[in-house]
Protein backbone atom coordinates (compact mmCIF):
# COMPACT_ATOMS: atom_id res chain seq x y z
CA UNK A 1 0.00 0.00 0.00
CA UNK A 2 2.80 2.44 0.87
CA UNK A 3 4.43 1.76 -2.50
CA UNK A 4 1.21 2.56 -4.38
CA UNK A 5 0.53 5.66 -2.27
CA UNK A 6 4.10 6.89 -2.71
CA UNK A 7 4.12 6.60 -6.48
CA UNK A 8 0.58 7.99 -6.71
CA UNK A 9 1.63 10.98 -4.62
CA UNK A 10 4.67 11.70 -6.80
CA UNK A 11 2.77 11.26 -10.04
CA UNK A 12 -0.03 13.52 -8.79
CA UNK A 13 2.47 16.14 -7.71
CA UNK A 14 4.31 16.00 -11.05
CA UNK A 15 1.12 16.10 -13.09
CA UNK A 16 -0.31 19.07 -11.21
CA UNK A 17 2.79 21.24 -11.58
CA UNK A 18 3.61 20.19 -15.14
CA UNK A 19 0.07 20.95 -16.29
CA UNK A 20 0.21 24.18 -14.26
CA UNK A 21 -2.91 23.30 -12.30
CA UNK A 22 -1.06 24.26 -9.11
CA UNK A 23 2.07 26.22 -8.33
CA UNK A 24 4.99 24.13 -7.00
CA UNK A 25 4.59 25.64 -3.52
CA UNK A 26 0.89 24.82 -3.27
CA UNK A 27 1.40 21.32 -4.69
CA UNK A 28 4.28 20.65 -2.30
CA UNK A 29 1.99 21.43 0.63
CA UNK A 30 -1.42 20.03 -0.33
CA UNK A 31 -0.59 16.85 -2.25
CA UNK A 32 1.66 15.27 0.43
CA UNK A 33 -0.80 16.31 3.15
CA UNK A 34 -3.63 14.43 1.45
CA UNK A 35 -1.56 11.32 0.81
CA UNK A 36 -0.04 11.44 4.28
CA UNK A 37 -3.51 11.30 5.78
CA UNK A 38 -4.42 8.42 3.44
CA UNK A 39 -1.32 6.58 4.70
CA UNK A 40 -2.63 6.83 8.24
CA UNK A 41 -0.20 9.44 9.58
CA UNK A 42 -3.02 11.28 11.37
CA UNK A 43 -1.97 13.95 13.86
CA UNK A 44 1.63 12.72 13.65
CA UNK A 45 1.85 14.38 10.25
CA UNK A 46 2.71 17.73 11.85
CA UNK A 47 5.77 16.39 13.69
CA UNK A 48 7.05 14.65 10.54
CA UNK A 49 6.81 17.87 8.56
CA UNK A 50 8.35 20.10 11.24
CA UNK A 51 11.32 17.75 11.51
CA UNK A 52 11.86 17.98 7.75
CA UNK A 53 11.48 21.78 7.74
CA UNK A 54 14.10 22.00 10.49
CA UNK A 55 16.53 20.12 8.28
CA UNK A 56 15.76 22.49 5.38
CA UNK A 57 16.29 25.70 7.35
CA UNK A 58 20.04 26.03 6.49
CA UNK A 59 19.28 25.62 2.78
CA UNK A 60 16.51 28.22 2.93
CA UNK A 61 18.88 30.64 4.69
CA UNK A 62 21.56 29.99 2.07
CA UNK A 63 19.22 30.77 -0.80
CA UNK A 64 17.79 33.86 0.86
CA UNK A 65 21.08 35.54 1.64
CA UNK A 66 22.80 34.45 -1.58
CA UNK A 67 20.02 36.16 -3.55
CA UNK A 68 20.36 39.27 -1.41
CA UNK A 69 24.14 39.33 -1.76
CA UNK A 70 24.37 38.92 -5.53
CA UNK A 71 21.36 41.17 -6.02
CA UNK A 72 23.17 43.91 -4.09
CA UNK A 73 26.32 43.36 -6.15
CA UNK A 74 24.35 43.83 -9.37
CA UNK A 75 22.62 46.91 -7.98
CA UNK A 76 25.85 48.64 -6.89
CA UNK A 77 27.57 48.00 -10.23
CA UNK A 78 29.99 45.14 -9.62
CA UNK A 79 29.19 43.61 -13.02
CA UNK A 80 28.97 46.87 -14.99
CA UNK A 81 32.71 47.13 -15.81
CA UNK A 82 32.66 43.53 -17.01
CA UNK A 83 29.79 44.30 -19.37
CA UNK A 84 31.54 47.40 -20.74
CA UNK A 85 34.84 45.51 -21.06
CA UNK A 86 33.18 42.71 -23.01
CA UNK A 87 31.44 45.17 -25.30
CA UNK A 88 34.73 47.00 -25.97
CA UNK A 89 36.65 43.79 -26.59
CA UNK A 90 34.18 42.14 -28.94
CA UNK A 91 33.88 45.15 -31.24
CA UNK A 92 32.29 44.15 -34.53
CA UNK A 93 33.91 40.71 -34.80
CA UNK A 94 31.08 38.13 -34.81
CA UNK A 95 33.32 35.43 -33.30
CA UNK A 96 34.28 37.69 -30.40
CA UNK A 97 30.68 38.83 -29.92
CA UNK A 98 29.47 35.25 -29.53
CA UNK A 99 32.35 34.35 -27.20
CA UNK A 100 31.62 37.51 -25.20
CA UNK A 101 28.01 36.35 -24.92
CA UNK A 102 29.16 33.16 -23.20
CA UNK A 103 31.48 35.07 -20.86
CA UNK A 104 28.87 37.65 -19.87
CA UNK A 105 26.12 35.06 -19.36
CA UNK A 106 28.42 32.88 -17.24
CA UNK A 107 29.48 35.82 -15.07
CA UNK A 108 25.97 37.14 -14.42
CA UNK A 109 24.72 33.59 -13.83
CA UNK A 110 26.65 33.61 -10.56
CA UNK A 111 23.66 35.30 -8.95
CA UNK A 112 21.69 32.07 -9.44
CA UNK A 113 18.81 33.78 -11.24
CA UNK A 114 18.32 32.82 -14.88
CA UNK A 115 15.88 35.65 -15.56
CA UNK A 116 18.38 38.30 -14.46
CA UNK A 117 21.10 36.65 -16.54
CA UNK A 118 19.02 36.66 -19.69
CA UNK A 119 17.75 40.21 -19.22
CA UNK A 120 21.28 41.54 -18.76
CA UNK A 121 22.79 39.49 -21.60
CA UNK A 122 20.02 40.24 -24.08
CA UNK A 123 19.80 43.94 -23.31
CA UNK A 124 23.59 44.30 -23.61
CA UNK A 125 24.26 42.20 -26.69
CA UNK A 126 21.10 41.79 -28.78
CA UNK A 127 21.47 45.26 -30.35
CA UNK A 128 24.99 44.28 -31.43
CA UNK A 129 23.69 41.02 -32.92
CA UNK A 130 21.05 42.96 -34.87
CA UNK A 131 23.52 45.60 -36.06
CA UNK A 132 26.01 42.99 -37.28
CA UNK A 133 23.31 40.79 -38.82
CA UNK A 134 24.07 37.86 -36.54
CA UNK A 135 21.49 35.15 -35.91
CA UNK A 136 19.79 35.86 -32.54
CA UNK A 137 19.38 32.09 -32.08
CA UNK A 138 23.14 32.02 -31.49
CA UNK A 139 22.67 34.42 -28.58
CA UNK A 140 19.93 32.31 -26.97
CA UNK A 141 21.91 29.11 -27.54
CA UNK A 142 25.14 30.37 -25.97
CA UNK A 143 23.44 32.20 -23.10
CA UNK A 144 21.31 29.14 -22.33
CA UNK A 145 24.35 26.84 -22.33
CA UNK A 146 26.37 29.10 -20.04
CA UNK A 147 23.52 29.63 -17.59
CA UNK A 148 22.66 25.93 -17.48
CA UNK A 149 26.26 24.99 -16.70
CA UNK A 150 26.74 27.60 -13.97
CA UNK A 151 23.37 26.65 -12.49
CA UNK A 152 24.95 23.91 -10.34
CA UNK A 153 26.42 26.48 -7.90
CA UNK A 154 25.31 25.84 -4.29
CA UNK A 155 22.82 28.70 -4.25
CA UNK A 156 21.39 27.66 -7.61
CA UNK A 157 18.12 25.79 -7.84
CA UNK A 158 19.21 22.18 -8.54
CA UNK A 159 21.99 21.89 -5.96
CA UNK A 160 19.84 23.48 -3.28
CA UNK A 161 16.95 21.16 -4.15
CA UNK A 162 19.17 18.08 -4.15
CA UNK A 163 20.60 19.09 -0.78
CA UNK A 164 17.14 19.71 0.63
CA UNK A 165 15.72 16.45 -0.72
CA UNK A 166 18.53 14.32 0.73
CA UNK A 167 19.33 16.32 3.86
CA UNK A 168 22.85 17.22 2.67
CA UNK A 169 25.03 20.31 2.67
CA UNK A 170 25.04 22.13 -0.71
CA UNK A 171 28.77 22.68 -0.27
CA UNK A 172 29.43 18.94 0.03
CA UNK A 173 27.60 18.42 -3.24
CA UNK A 174 29.19 21.29 -5.14
CA UNK A 175 32.90 21.47 -4.22
CA UNK A 176 33.87 18.06 -5.70
CA UNK A 177 31.96 19.07 -8.84
CA UNK A 178 34.12 22.16 -9.48
CA UNK A 179 36.32 20.30 -12.03
CA UNK A 180 33.16 19.28 -13.89
CA UNK A 181 31.95 22.87 -13.84
CA UNK A 182 35.26 24.17 -15.19
CA UNK A 183 35.44 21.61 -18.00
CA UNK A 184 31.76 22.12 -18.79
CA UNK A 185 32.31 25.86 -19.15
CA UNK A 186 35.33 25.19 -21.37
CA UNK A 187 33.12 23.11 -23.66
CA UNK A 188 30.55 25.93 -23.71
CA UNK A 189 33.25 28.43 -24.72
CA UNK A 190 34.42 26.08 -27.48
CA UNK A 191 30.88 25.82 -28.80
CA UNK A 192 30.57 29.62 -28.62
CA UNK A 193 33.80 30.17 -30.55
CA UNK A 194 32.85 27.68 -33.27
CA UNK A 195 29.41 29.26 -33.62
CA UNK A 196 31.06 32.66 -33.77
CA UNK A 197 33.41 31.57 -36.53
CA UNK A 198 30.45 30.24 -38.49
CA UNK A 199 28.66 33.56 -38.12
CA UNK A 200 31.82 35.45 -39.06
CA UNK A 201 31.97 33.45 -42.29
CA UNK A 202 28.25 33.85 -42.96
CA UNK A 203 28.12 37.63 -42.63
CA UNK A 204 31.39 38.19 -44.51
CA UNK A 205 33.16 39.99 -41.68
CA UNK A 206 36.68 39.61 -43.11
CA UNK A 207 35.55 40.86 -46.50
CA UNK A 208 34.06 43.93 -44.85
CA UNK A 209 37.33 44.77 -43.09
CA UNK A 210 39.27 44.46 -46.35
CA UNK A 211 36.96 46.89 -48.15
CA UNK A 212 37.11 49.36 -45.28
CA UNK A 213 33.32 49.66 -45.15
CA UNK A 214 31.95 51.86 -42.38
CA UNK A 215 31.29 50.02 -39.12
CA UNK A 216 29.75 52.87 -37.18
CA UNK A 217 27.95 51.57 -34.08
CA UNK A 218 25.15 54.06 -34.58
CA UNK A 219 23.98 52.58 -37.89
CA UNK A 220 22.92 49.02 -38.76
CA UNK A 221 24.91 47.27 -41.44
CA UNK A 222 23.47 46.98 -44.92
CA UNK A 223 22.98 44.02 -47.23
CA UNK A 224 22.89 40.54 -45.86
CA UNK A 225 24.16 41.72 -42.49
CA UNK A 226 20.88 43.59 -42.09
CA UNK A 227 18.53 41.00 -43.55
CA UNK A 228 16.28 38.47 -41.95
CA UNK A 229 17.82 36.21 -39.33
CA UNK A 230 17.27 32.48 -39.41
CA UNK A 231 15.20 31.60 -36.39
CA UNK A 232 13.95 35.12 -35.77
CA UNK A 233 10.26 35.72 -36.13
CA UNK A 234 10.58 39.36 -37.05
CA UNK A 235 10.82 40.61 -40.62
CA UNK A 236 14.00 42.60 -40.34
CA UNK A 237 16.64 44.00 -38.03
CA UNK A 238 16.60 47.71 -38.69
CA UNK A 239 15.49 50.02 -35.88
CA UNK A 240 12.27 50.66 -37.71
CA UNK A 241 11.37 46.95 -37.93
CA UNK A 242 8.68 45.33 -35.88
CA UNK A 243 8.84 42.75 -33.12
CA UNK A 244 10.26 42.45 -29.63
CA UNK A 245 13.80 42.87 -30.93
CA UNK A 246 13.04 46.52 -31.62
CA UNK A 247 11.68 47.01 -28.12
CA UNK A 248 14.94 45.67 -26.72
CA UNK A 249 16.91 48.02 -28.98
CA UNK A 250 15.10 50.98 -27.49
CA UNK A 251 16.64 50.10 -24.13
CA UNK A 252 20.09 51.06 -25.44
CA UNK A 253 21.17 54.66 -25.67
CA UNK A 254 22.66 55.80 -28.94
CA UNK A 255 25.69 57.34 -27.22
CA UNK A 256 26.47 54.49 -24.84
CA UNK A 257 26.66 50.72 -25.16
CA UNK A 258 25.74 50.26 -21.51
CA UNK A 259 22.07 49.69 -20.85
CA UNK A 260 19.58 52.31 -19.81
CA UNK A 261 16.31 51.55 -18.06
CA UNK A 262 17.57 48.07 -17.11
CA UNK A 263 19.38 46.50 -14.17
CA UNK A 264 22.60 47.89 -15.68
CA UNK A 265 21.31 51.42 -16.18
CA UNK A 266 24.46 53.61 -15.95
CA UNK A 267 22.40 56.34 -14.27
CA UNK A 268 20.72 54.24 -11.57
CA UNK A 269 20.81 55.61 -8.06
CA UNK A 270 22.21 52.44 -6.51
CA UNK A 271 25.56 52.60 -8.33
CA UNK A 272 28.63 52.74 -6.06
CA UNK A 273 31.63 53.14 -8.44
CA UNK A 274 33.96 54.29 -5.65
CA UNK A 275 33.32 51.02 -3.80
CA UNK A 276 33.99 48.77 -6.79
CA UNK A 277 37.27 47.35 -5.50
CA UNK A 278 35.84 46.80 -2.05
CA UNK A 279 32.86 44.92 -3.49
CA UNK A 280 35.13 42.88 -5.77
CA UNK A 281 37.37 41.95 -2.85
CA UNK A 282 34.39 41.05 -0.69
CA UNK A 283 32.97 38.83 -3.43
CA UNK A 284 36.34 37.13 -3.92
CA UNK A 285 36.53 36.48 -0.18
CA UNK A 286 33.02 34.99 -0.20
CA UNK A 287 34.02 32.68 -3.06
CA UNK A 288 37.16 31.58 -1.21
CA UNK A 289 35.14 30.84 1.93
CA UNK A 290 32.70 28.87 -0.21
CA UNK A 291 35.40 26.53 -1.50
CA UNK A 292 37.31 26.36 1.80
CA UNK A 293 34.15 25.23 3.63
CA UNK A 294 35.42 26.53 6.98
CA UNK A 295 32.01 27.73 8.15
CA UNK A 296 28.47 26.98 6.93
CA UNK A 297 27.82 28.55 3.55
CA UNK A 298 24.57 30.17 4.68
CA UNK A 299 26.49 32.03 7.40
CA UNK A 300 29.07 33.19 4.85
CA UNK A 301 26.33 34.82 2.77
CA UNK A 302 24.67 36.23 5.87
CA UNK A 303 27.84 38.04 6.89
CA UNK A 304 28.65 39.01 3.30
CA UNK A 305 25.19 40.48 2.78
CA UNK A 306 25.35 42.41 6.05
CA UNK A 307 28.77 43.88 5.21
CA UNK A 308 27.75 44.71 1.64
CA UNK A 309 24.57 46.38 2.84
CA UNK A 310 26.29 48.37 5.59
CA UNK A 311 29.13 49.64 3.40
CA UNK A 312 27.17 50.35 0.20
CA UNK A 313 24.03 51.69 1.91
CA UNK A 314 25.21 53.20 5.22
CA UNK A 315 22.01 55.21 5.69
CA UNK A 316 19.35 53.21 7.49
CA UNK A 317 16.53 54.47 5.27
CA UNK A 318 18.31 53.14 2.16
CA UNK A 319 18.90 49.64 3.49
CA UNK A 320 15.24 48.63 3.58
CA UNK A 321 14.54 49.41 -0.10
CA UNK A 322 17.81 47.71 -1.11
CA UNK A 323 16.59 44.46 0.45
CA UNK A 324 12.94 44.78 -0.60
CA UNK A 325 14.04 45.18 -4.23
CA UNK A 326 14.90 41.47 -4.22
CA UNK A 327 11.93 40.30 -2.18
CA UNK A 328 10.06 38.64 -5.10
CA UNK A 329 12.98 36.32 -5.83
CA UNK A 330 13.53 35.57 -2.15
CA UNK A 331 9.89 34.78 -1.39
CA UNK A 332 9.49 32.57 -4.45
CA UNK A 333 12.58 30.45 -3.80
CA UNK A 334 12.55 30.23 -0.01
CA UNK A 335 8.83 29.46 0.21
CA UNK A 336 9.33 26.62 -2.27
CA UNK A 337 12.18 25.11 -0.24
CA UNK A 338 10.27 25.28 3.04
CA UNK A 339 7.14 23.86 1.40
CA UNK A 340 9.27 20.95 0.21
CA UNK A 341 9.51 19.98 3.88
CA UNK A 342 5.92 18.71 3.64
CA UNK A 343 6.74 16.32 0.80
CA UNK A 344 10.01 15.16 2.35
CA UNK A 345 8.41 14.77 5.78
CA UNK A 346 5.59 12.62 4.42
CA UNK A 347 7.87 10.49 2.24
CA UNK A 348 10.23 9.82 5.14
CA UNK A 349 7.91 9.79 8.13
CA UNK A 350 5.32 7.43 6.68
CA UNK A 351 7.95 5.02 5.35
CA UNK A 352 6.90 5.57 1.73
CA UNK A 353 10.42 6.29 0.48
CA UNK A 354 11.80 3.14 2.10
CA UNK A 355 9.04 0.95 0.66
CA UNK A 356 9.47 2.46 -2.82
CA UNK A 357 13.24 2.08 -2.68
CA UNK A 358 12.95 -1.57 -1.65
CA UNK A 359 10.64 -2.18 -4.60
CA UNK A 360 13.07 -0.49 -7.03
CA UNK A 361 15.96 -2.50 -5.65
CA UNK A 362 13.97 -5.67 -6.25
CA UNK A 363 13.43 -4.89 -9.95
CA UNK A 364 16.88 -3.43 -10.73
CA UNK A 365 19.27 -6.13 -11.99
CA UNK A 366 22.01 -6.61 -9.43
CA UNK A 367 24.59 -6.11 -12.17
CA UNK A 368 23.38 -2.51 -12.67
CA UNK A 369 23.04 -1.58 -9.00
CA UNK A 370 26.66 -0.44 -8.47
CA UNK A 371 26.30 1.90 -11.47
CA UNK A 372 23.16 3.59 -10.19
CA UNK A 373 24.92 6.94 -9.65
CA UNK A 374 26.04 7.11 -13.28
CA UNK A 375 22.62 5.89 -14.42
CA UNK A 376 21.03 8.69 -12.39
CA UNK A 377 23.31 11.22 -14.09
CA UNK A 378 22.27 9.97 -17.52
CA UNK A 379 18.60 9.88 -16.52
CA UNK A 380 18.79 13.47 -15.26
CA UNK A 381 19.42 14.71 -18.82
CA UNK A 382 16.03 13.79 -20.32
CA UNK A 383 14.06 13.65 -17.07
CA UNK A 384 14.84 17.21 -15.99
CA UNK A 385 13.90 18.43 -19.46
CA UNK A 386 10.47 16.82 -19.41
CA UNK A 387 9.75 17.55 -15.77
CA UNK A 388 10.47 20.43 -13.45
CA UNK A 389 13.37 20.47 -11.01
CA UNK A 390 10.83 20.29 -8.19
CA UNK A 391 9.37 17.06 -9.54
CA UNK A 392 12.73 15.44 -10.20
CA UNK A 393 14.62 16.41 -7.05
CA UNK A 394 11.80 16.18 -4.55
CA UNK A 395 9.94 13.32 -6.21
CA UNK A 396 12.48 11.03 -7.91
CA UNK A 397 15.88 11.68 -6.34
CA UNK A 398 15.03 10.51 -2.80
CA UNK A 399 13.80 7.19 -4.19
CA UNK A 400 16.86 6.72 -6.39
CA UNK A 401 19.17 7.65 -3.51
CA UNK A 402 17.48 5.22 -1.14
CA UNK A 403 17.82 2.47 -3.74
CA UNK A 404 21.48 3.32 -4.37
CA UNK A 405 22.23 3.12 -0.65
CA UNK A 406 21.46 -0.59 -0.83
CA UNK A 407 24.41 -0.94 -3.19
CA UNK A 408 26.71 1.12 -0.97
CA UNK A 409 26.44 4.38 -2.93
CA UNK A 410 26.55 7.49 -0.75
CA UNK A 411 23.57 9.89 -1.12
CA UNK A 412 25.94 12.79 -1.81
CA UNK A 413 27.24 10.97 -4.90
CA UNK A 414 23.67 10.57 -6.13
CA UNK A 415 23.08 14.29 -5.55
CA UNK A 416 26.17 15.18 -7.58
CA UNK A 417 25.11 12.90 -10.42
CA UNK A 418 21.62 14.39 -10.43
CA UNK A 419 22.81 17.94 -11.17
CA UNK A 420 24.81 17.06 -14.29
CA UNK A 421 21.70 17.29 -16.48
CA UNK A 422 21.16 20.99 -15.78
CA UNK A 423 22.55 22.32 -19.10
CA UNK A 424 19.67 20.45 -20.78
CA UNK A 425 17.10 21.25 -18.10
CA UNK A 426 17.55 25.00 -18.53
CA UNK A 427 16.36 24.70 -22.15
CA UNK A 428 13.05 23.13 -21.12
CA UNK A 429 9.81 24.99 -21.89
CA UNK A 430 8.94 24.30 -18.25
CA UNK A 431 11.60 26.87 -17.26
CA UNK A 432 10.14 30.40 -17.31
CA UNK A 433 13.58 31.99 -17.74
CA UNK A 434 14.18 30.32 -21.11
CA UNK A 435 10.78 31.53 -22.32
CA UNK A 436 11.83 35.03 -21.28
CA UNK A 437 15.10 34.66 -23.20
CA UNK A 438 13.56 33.59 -26.50
CA UNK A 439 10.89 36.28 -26.17
CA UNK A 440 13.41 39.06 -25.60
CA UNK A 441 15.54 37.85 -28.51
CA UNK A 442 12.47 37.40 -30.75
CA UNK A 443 13.46 33.77 -31.41
CA UNK A 444 11.23 30.76 -31.99
CA UNK A 445 11.58 28.22 -29.17
CA UNK A 446 11.78 25.35 -31.66
CA UNK A 447 14.68 27.02 -33.47
CA UNK A 448 16.39 27.53 -30.13
CA UNK A 449 15.98 23.83 -29.30
CA UNK A 450 17.40 22.75 -32.67
CA UNK A 451 20.52 24.75 -32.00
CA UNK A 452 21.01 24.13 -28.29
CA UNK A 453 19.73 20.71 -27.20
CA UNK A 454 22.41 18.45 -28.65
CA UNK A 455 25.11 20.82 -27.48
CA UNK A 456 23.61 20.95 -24.00
CA UNK A 457 23.47 17.14 -23.91
CA UNK A 458 27.19 16.99 -24.76
CA UNK A 459 28.02 19.45 -21.97
CA UNK A 460 26.00 17.36 -19.50
CA UNK A 461 27.69 14.11 -20.50
CA UNK A 462 31.13 15.74 -20.31
CA UNK A 463 30.39 17.01 -16.80
CA UNK A 464 29.27 13.52 -15.76
CA UNK A 465 32.39 11.90 -17.22
CA UNK A 466 34.70 14.39 -15.52
CA UNK A 467 32.95 13.82 -12.19
CA UNK A 468 33.52 10.08 -12.56
CA UNK A 469 37.17 10.57 -13.50
CA UNK A 470 37.91 12.77 -10.46
CA UNK A 471 36.04 10.45 -8.13
CA UNK A 472 33.13 12.77 -7.28
CA UNK A 473 30.73 10.15 -8.68
CA UNK A 474 31.53 6.44 -8.24
CA UNK A 475 31.79 4.07 -11.16
CA UNK A 476 30.87 0.53 -10.20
Amino acid sequence: MLILLGFAMILSFMALIMTKRLTPMVALILVPTIFGLLAGAGLGLGDMILDAIGDLAPTAALLMFAIIYFGLMIDVGLFDPLVRFILRMVGNDPAKVVLGTALLAAAVSLDGDGSTTFIVTTAALLPIYLRLGLNPVILTCVAGLANGTINIVPWGGPTARAAAALGLSPTDIFVPMVPSLIVGLAVVFVFAWVLGLQERKRVGYLGLLETGEDESPSEPWNGRRRGNHPGASGTGTSPSGSGSATSVQTLVRADDTAMADTVLDPDRATLRPRLFWFNLGLTALVMVMLVADLVPLSYVFMVGSAIALLVNFPQLKAQGPAIVAHAPSIVGVVSMVLAAGVLIGVLTGTGMVTAMADWLVAIIPSSLGPYLAVITGLLSIPMTFFMSNDAFYFGMLPILAESAATFGIDPVAMARASITGQPVHLQSPLVPAILLLVTLANVNLGDHHKKVLWRAAIVSVVMLVVAVLVGAIPWG
